[in-house]
């Protein structure tokens, strides 16, 4: 009683499902009206996470899964040197037996469809690194 006397919105006992957790901080948002998709700019490239969508000048950019899921974890460590066995672990998990090369391929890919060969930069002998201004 304290917490919501004292302005709290909502609260929930122990213990509890995450999914009741996640459905009450929705509910929250919606009604703040603060329940929007952000976008992830990198220059007139837009980045919508949760619909799993790109686009540039408004338009749509079709990327094959793998492709966003790089795009993001590049996203997720802006301005940091990922060696290629990073990506490949946090891509596809620590059994990956594959070639360390494909990374390049799915970079390459990365790099012509949204015309970033200046923003993810390669890291001689060390792997990639997208290069973001901080907000």
């Amino acid at each position: 009683m304290k917490g919501l006397k004292s302005g709290a919105e909502d609260y929930i006992v122990k213990p509890f499902e995450m999914l009741e957790l996640l459905v009450r901080i929705e509910k929250i948002l919606e009604r703040a009206g603060k329940k929007r998709e952000e976008c992830i700019r990198i220059r007139d490239v837009c980045i919508y996470p949760e619909r799993r969508q790109v686009t540039r000048g408004g338009t749509e950019i079709a990327l094959k899964p793998m492709e966003f899921d790089c795009l993001m974890m590049f996203v997720r460590y802006k301005n940091i040197a990922l060696t290629r066995e990073q990506l490949l672990a946090g891509l596809w998990g620590v059994e990956f037996d594959g070639e360390t090369r494909t990374i390049d391929v799915h970079v390459g890919r990365i790099r012509k469809k949204r015309d970033f060969w200046d923003v993810i930069r390669t890291i001689p002998r060390i792997g990639y690194r997208l290069e973001m201004e901080e907000k």
